[in-house]
């Protein structure tokens, strides 16, 4: 066993020797580390292919190993691409300066398009507040709205916004923004540039003024921002995980992204980007054969000379998806937008496409990741059981063989991830919310290549009550009997049946369901929903404030805080139910003491418009919301226990 798990230990040794050394940013040595990972990785496949299969023919062994290996292969494909893109890196920060434009009446207009279909009011009053709050000199804002709500149009109205809605709903998002296109384009005052908002996205004052500074490269078509969320997506709720783990899309933002860019290759990821006017004109505004509209305008507009570059800065915030079954929905009409883009005319195999090389290459990475990656995942609960249950021996090795060749490329490959991300990837964790998305991309798959036309536009959810615990038992049905056949087939082969054939060669199948065990143990307690009480995300605060009561004032400490009100910490607390005058967000705020605490006083914030509108823009211009910063294996470790045994 030792001499198995040297290689491994030499390629952590290695690695910890060399890391120390390099600079994330260098593209030499992304390549560096990246090129060991793949010739590892080649070394793996090599053996896997001539070592471990089957003999060819008609058992059962060789009808269950050779299709595996087949989706093992793909899935490396996949891996083999993703380090390709991954050697390299761009930041564009230093390019996005604020100049004149952002108080000039005279700058390029700006309409910045709000899309919303059936959010509630506090949601798209944040929106609109922020979005109409922005420093720029010369933008309108519209509310582009599906659901025909006359509430809403009032609203728009208060705030100070244009509002438009159209008789139907054909082509959901995308036909939405296209009529408001058709209807400023008629305008005696035509935009030079549109801005896109999902409702639930709130932008920060500099996002015109720091996007706009990149389109003074004319081959720009899209500047494209990531999204951040103030509030944690629900595998980290679910985990009780939020402290210690980012949100599932913190990779693809913070470091896919930047690295896409860096290879010509970025996207439309809809919300939170602003586009050339003329350019999605030319090209016919967004296009409507996928449902995800916002990848396909990257792609038409690429084919006519315009790119999409990426800024990775903090300069919109926005909700995460609250329950599972709404981040279930979302992953999977990703997934099939994106089948429904390789069956159409600007896929990655297509004849009629101007695309370059280096873009279907991009398009080729991302089905792999959708298909072959979820593939193998499905296979890899399925192998060890039949080995243990039926005897099906699909990969012809024992565990000190595998060792050898697989541990060195895990180690490596793993430390390469969780550096080049700075701690954003974690092999287990990835495994989890894969395999938590797995049924619907699979799904997806399949009827977006079988079928890729036809399919309804799927609105992911916001706002709503989250306030009680449930359970998403289709979900967890799947995965609790995948886990009772796991645990069931390990006692079956080793306690119930064990036989000479199982101890020679069951350490593979042994090992290997054990760590499927502990993923599906995991993916269990994501099905169930943790409950959310408070509709305002609150942030720990430690700082001192000025309360007003009655002609008299005194400090407190403020211990968090949100949009609606905020926790003090003070000895001697005003009365339940008597209004205060706090100093935040600088300036004095009425606020009702809605209840005692241990140490001090709740407070909720008045009500009036004036108020919240800013407390609004001072919330979401300000740094209340928690950046994130990395992890560490061992708290999120102990997290994991905690929710699993706490």
């Amino acid at each position: 066993m030792m001499a198995a798990l040297a290689p491994g230990f030499l390629a952590l040794g290695a690695f910890m020797a060399i890391a120390p050394l390099l600079r994330r940013e260098s593209t030499p040595a992304r390549a560096c580390l990246a090129g060991v990972s793949f010739v590892l990785l080649v070394r793996y496949f090599h053996w896997r292919v001539t070592q471990t299969l089957p003999p060819l023919g008609l058992t059962a062994d060789a009808m269950v190993g050779y299709p595996f290996m087949l989706v093992e292969a793909a899935s490396m494909i996949a891996v083999a691409l993703s380090i390709l893109f991954l050697s390299r890196t761009i930041d564009r920060s230093t390019s996005a300066r604020i100049d004149g434009r952002a108080t000039d009446p005279g700058a390029p207009l700006v309409d910045v398009f709000i899309c919303t279909y059936n959010e509630e009011r506090s949601i798209l009053e944040r929106t609109i507040i922020g979005a109409t709050g922005m420093e720029y000199g010369n933008y309108r804002v519209w509310v582009l709205d599906d659901g025909r709500r006359l509430w809403l149009r009032r609203l728009a109205g208060e705030l100070g916004c244009r509002y438009l809605t159209r008789p139907d709903n054909r082509h959901a998002k995308a036909g939405n923004i296209n009529h408001a296109l058709a209807h400023v384009g008629e305008l005696a005052e035509r935009p030079d540039f549109v801005a896109v908002l999902d409702a639930d996205f709130v932008p920060r004052p500099d996002f015109l003024a720091k996007t706009i500074s990149l389109m003074d490269d004319a081959s720009a078509g899209v500047v494209q921002t990531p999204q951040h969320f103030i509030n944690p997506d629900p595998i980290q709720t679910n985990l009780a995980a939020t402290d210690v783990w980012p949100d599932e899309q913190r990779f693809f933002f913070d470091i896919l992204m930047p690295a896409k860019d860096a290879w010509g290759v970025a996207f439309c990821c809809g919300t939170s980007s602003l586009i050339r006017y003329d350019g999605l004109k030319a090209i016919g505004g967004f296009p409507t054969d996928s449902v995800t509209e916002d990848y396909l305008v990257t792609l038409r507009l690429k084919e006519r000379g315009l790119n999409t570059i990426y800024l990775n800065e903090r300069l919109t915030i926005g909700l995460a998806p609250e329950g599972l079954k709404e981040y279930i929905t979302q992953r999977g009409r990703w997934c099939l937008g994106f089948m429904q883009i390789v069956r159409g005319r600007s896929g990655p195999l297509s004849r009629t496409s101007k695309l370059a090389f280096i873009d279907r290459l991009s398009l080729v990475d991302a089905f792999m990741s959708w298909t072959a990656v979820y593939f193998a995942k499905m296979f890899g609960l399925v192998v060890p059981w039949l080995f243990l249950l039926l005897g099906i021996k699909a990969v012809q090795a024992d565990l000190t063989e595998l060792l050898q060749f697989f541990l060195p490329f895990y180690v490596w490959h793993g430390l390469t991830m969780a550096w080049l991300s700075h701690g954003r990837s974690l092999a287990m964790m990835t495994d989890v919310s894969q395999l938590v998305a797995a049924p619907a991309v699979l799904k997806a798959v399949t009827t977006g290549l079988l079928k890729p036309k036809g399919h309804k536009f799927k609105v992911t959810a916001k706002g709503g009550e989250r306030g009680r615990k449930f359970v998403e038992w289709p979900l967890l049905r799947l995965y609790g009997t995948a886990l009772v056949i796991t645990l069931a087939a390990i006692a079956y082969a080793f306690i119930l049946h064990l036989r000479g054939e199982n101890i020679a060669y069951g350490g593979l199948a042994l090992a290997w369901s054990f760590y499927n065990a502990l993923i599906l143990t995991v993916v269990c307690f994501v099905c169930i929903e943790q409950p959310r009480k408070r509709k305002a995300e609150r942030f720990v605060r430690n700082e001192a404030i000025l309360l007003r009561q009655g002609g008299k004032s005194h400090l407190a400490r403020l211990a968090d805080l949100s949009i609606t009100g905020a926790r003090l910490i003070d000895p001697d607390p005003p009365a339940i139910g008597s209004t205060i005058e706090c100093r935040i967000y600088g300036r004095s705020i009425a606020a009702v003491v809605v209840r005692r605490t241990v140490d001090g006083f709740a407070v909720r914030f008045e009500e009036g418009m004036d108020t919240r509108v800013h407390a609004i823009r001072a919330f979401y211009a300000g740094e209340y919301v928690r950046a994130y910063r990395g992890i560490r294996a061992l708290p999120v470790g102990k997290a994991l226990l905690l929710r699993l045994f706490g």
